[in-house]
Order: structure tokens, then sequence, then C-alpha cells
């Protein structure tokens, strides 16, 4: 008698198979979704770093340029467009031409370089006007022909606008609405193309559940009124309190070295701390990570290079503020 061959499985091999199966699939899925959520995570620290990145390095830059005083577009030649008389005590009318770009600004107080030679003065410009303010008053003491150069040297000590007295604050010297912990006061020819801004940044903290902004205000140094803060100047979003230092004092978003410059003061250095929160929970916890950025020694060099010469050598190179900056900063 012989015996049939069985073929395939029995019901027992056939589950054992089944249950290996999905022992791997489990693993393999569960792999995928670690992979997943670790792609999740890093996208989403990816963004918010990108933002902190973009709004930090703006930062940098305009810090960096604050102060700068220009009087036409870069490599513009500024000169006299018609010859002045003397006039020890009187001020007298004058006007600027440049040779390329736009027509040179200027403005009440600035003090100007006329002329080679010995007939070089420094000039402070009584009035100015036009648009671009290209014609003025001011005391000469030398006469001047038509043509001859006129610059205008040094920076603007207050390039970064000093801040307010507040317990932040313990060198004992008040300047009104000045720069502050959330608010960032800076003006100059901030883009190096011969136009000068007065820029703002507001740095408005707030919570998890309702986070704050960074808003970035501009406006021409020659305007005469500030624009309100409105959603379309928003820099960084998702802005929280910083957290306290070590000596557990809260951490302002702007911090400022204050240096003595004759009766007033400049800022030397300005330190940025930023904390922000992903716009979405991290995939893995749930939770929403901040991170915080700081930025503790950006030098506006301008100033600090005014700063430095104006009192060692020469104190006409601290241009002195606009009156239209001084204006605006009536509205803290």
């Amino acid at each position: 008698m012989t015996r049939k061959r069985q073929l395939g499985f029995s019901l027992l091999e056939m589950m054992a198979a089944l249950l290996v199966l999905l022992v791997v699939a489990a693993i393999v899925m569960s792999g995928m979704n670690q992979m997943m959520n670790s792609q999740g995570q890093i996208a989403n620290r990816t963004e918010m770093h990108a933002g902190v990145r973009s709004a930090t390095e703006l930062l940098q830059q305009e810090i960096g340029q604050a102060g700068k005083v220009s009087l036409a577009a870069p490599n513009a030649n500024v000169t006299l467009h018609a010859a002045v008389a003397a006039s020890p005590a009187t001020a007298v009318s004058f006007s600027l031409d440049a040779s390329t770009g736009s027509a040179p600004a200027m403005y009440p107080t600035e003090a100007l370089t006329v002329d080679e030679g010995p007939n070089q003065e420094v000039i402070n410009v009584s009035t100015a006007t036009g648009t671009p303010p290209s014609s003025g008053t001011a005391t000469f003491l030398y006469a001047h022909a038509a043509g001859v150069p006129v610059v205008a040297l040094g920076a603007f000590a207050t390039g970064i606008v000093p801040p307010q007295t507040s317990p932040t604050y313990q060198n004992g010297y008040t300047y009104t609405n000045g720069s502050t912990g959330t608010v960032l006061k800076l003006y100059g020819d901030i883009n190096n193309d011969g136009n000068m801004l007065y820029v703002e940044y507001n740095c408005t903290q707030g919570t998890v559940a309702s986070p704050g902004f960074l808003y970035r205000n501009e406006m021409a140094l020659t305007a005469t009124s500030k624009p309100a803060v409105d959603n379309t100047m928003i820099l960084l979003g998702n802005l929280l309190p910083n957290p306290n230092d070590a000596n557990n004092n809260p951490v302002p978003c702007f911090n400022y070295q204050v240096q003595a410059l004759g009766s007033g003061y400049v800022v030397t250095d300005v330190a940025v701390t930023l904390t922000v929160q992903p716009q979405k929970p991290d995939p893995q916890t749930g939770a929403l990570v901040p991170e915080t950025k700081a930025l503790l020694n950006i030098s506006p060099r301008n100033v600090f290079e005014v700063w430095d010469t104006a009192r060692l050598v020469d104190p006409t190179r601290a241009q002195s503020m606009p009156p239209n900056v001084t204006a605006n900063l009536l509205y803290p």
C-alpha cells in the first residue's frame, strides 16, 4: 500500500508564517513611523531656524550699518552749485549738486566739510529745503567757488538711539523715548545706497497660546510722521519671552552697551535675544519646543568708529541727530 504525498502547508504552519510576517511588518512600520516623525521634527525645527536666521541676519546687517551718513548715492561727487561768499555772522544760502544718481540730501544741524586746502572748513547747516533737501543756509568763514567738493564726514553718534532709563540700564542717564528692551531704534544709510532711513524693530513677546511678533517699521529720514505698526511689518512670528539669565533676571530682546561721548551717550554694542516656538508640535512628544537665538556682540561699526574718532581726534565727526528723527522719537 502506497502513501500519497501531502502537498501545501498545514494550518499550524500557516499560522506560524502569518505570525512571523505580522511581526516583521510591525517592525518595519514602526521604523517607518519613527523615521517620518524624525523627518517631521527636523522639518519643523528647520522651518523655525530659517525664520529666526533670516530675521537675525537682517538685524546684524542693519545694526552694523546704522549711523552711516550719506549726501548722495555711492561714488557720487557732491559739490557747491554756485559760489558762496564768506559770512562770519550771517547765514547765507547755498545748494548742492551731485555728479551721478539722485540729488544730494542734507538736513538741519548736519556738519559738512566744504572745499579743500587753506579754505577748507566745517559748516553746520542751519536750514534745509527741497525734496530731497539739497538747498539750505549756513554760516561760512571763507568764500568758496562753484564746484568745490562738499562731503559729510563721520557718522551719526546716535545711529543706534541710546536707551531710556530703566532698571535694565544702570548708567544713570536719561534719553527720552530712546531704544528699550523691546524697541530697537536706528537710523542712517542702512542699505548703503545713499538713502537715509529711520528704522524701528518692535519685539512683542506673547504666550504659548498667543505668541508675539517682531515688527520692522521703516521710514525715510526726511519723513515727518511715523507709520503705525501693522501686520505688513511682521518680520518674525511665534515670539515668546526669553528664559531668565543665571541670576533669574528677565532677558530683554535688545540690550545695549553704552559709552559716554561729550554730554551724551552712544551705543557701541547691541545684544539681540529672541525665543521662538515652532508652528507645529513636535511629532514625537506633541510639545511645542521653543528655541532661543542669542547674538551677544553686534557692533554698529560706523557708530563705534565715530565714537573713537570724536573722543580722541575730531568731535565734528560725530554728526548730530536730525530734527525729523528727534520729532519721531516723541512717539514711543
